[in-house]
């Protein structure tokens, strides 16, 4: 009986992207990108059932599009990047739960606190580029609460509307390279 090695994959940086979203204000929506992060996704079958899952966020990469609203969120008050560099997740579970669609479980590790969260993952299909090099895409969609994490800074205004929201919604596009 023959063994099925493990197929690797690696996030390909540059077709691939992570955006949060967080309310502002209660009436608005602020988002943002991390640029740089690397991930890795082990997978013994074709249908990425089981996989394997490793992922590394770059906090001093974070873009709002505002550069002092960045560095507000990369200092103590919000994610403290000198302390705590990166946002990490590694997967306990990816389980097919639809034609495309998986759910994935989790350990996100954000401020040296770890807890379990779940996403849903749709599956975009594979294909093989210019270069013969195979390509699997997948959108991965989630909400967090900020302060079960430790994010728990908090500003109200004068007519005390809350400045920041607790959930922050993750959207990731995500375009694997299988390793050869």
């Amino acid at each position: 009986m023959e063994t099925q090695t493990a197929t690797k994959w690696s996030i390909d940086p540059m077709h691939s992207e992570v955006q949060f979203k967080v309310k502002h204000l209660v009436i608005s929506t602020v988002s943002g990108f991390f640029k740089s992060f690397e991930g890795t996704v082990e997978s013994e079958n074709d249908n990425f059932e089981h996989a394997k899952i490793d992922f590394s966020i770059d906090i001093d990469s974070i873009d709002t599009k505002q550069s002092q609203r960045d560095e507000h969120l990369k200092s103590a008050e919000f994610f403290d990047a000198a302390t705590y560099p990166h946002i990490k997740f590694h997967s306990t579970s990816f389980t097919k739960t639809g034609d495309d669609e998986y759910e994935l479980k989790g350990e996100l590790t954000i401020k040296n606190v770890t807890k379990p969260v779940s996403l849903n993952v749709e599956y975009g299909g594979s294909a093989d580029d210019f270069y013969g090099n195979t390509k699997a895409g997948f959108e991965i969609t989630g909400k967090i609460n900020r302060k079960e994490f430790g994010l728990t800074w908090d500003g109200v205004t004068e007519a005390g509307s809350v400045v920041v929201g607790e959930d922050i919604k993750l959207t990731i596009n995500a375009q694997l390279l299988k390793q050869k």
